[in-house]
C-alpha cells in the first residue's frame, strides 16, 4: 500500500508508549497497534485527530505516501 505510518516514529519522538497513547485517546491497544504495523485499511478522521492532539503533531507527521508498483506516478 503506498500510504506509510509513521506512528511509531512519532511514539519514539515523544517518549510515550503505545499502551499510555491508546488509553489516552480512547482505542484499544490492539487496535493502536494494527494502525502502528499498517495492517489496518483506514482509519477515522476523529482517531487521527485524537493522536494528533495527544502527540502535538499533524496528519502528515504520522501519514507518509509512497507511490509503489500498484499505483505508477501520473507525468
Amino acid at each position: 500500500m503506498p500510504i506509510i505510518v509513521r506512528l511509531d516514529v512519532m511514539l519514539a519522538r515523544r517518549k510515550i508508549r503505545a499502551r499510555e497513547l491508546a488509553q489516552r485517546i480512547g482505542i484499544a491497544e490492539q487496535n493502536l497497534s494494527l494502525l502502528k504495523s499498517g495492517k489496518v485499511r483506514g482509519v477515522r478522521f476523529e482517531t487521527l485527530a485524537r493522536l494528533c492532539q495527544e502527540l502535538d503533531c499533524q496528519p502528515g507527521d504520522l501519514l507518509e505516501y509512497q507511490p509503489g508498483p500498484e499505483e505508477p506516478e501520473e507525468e
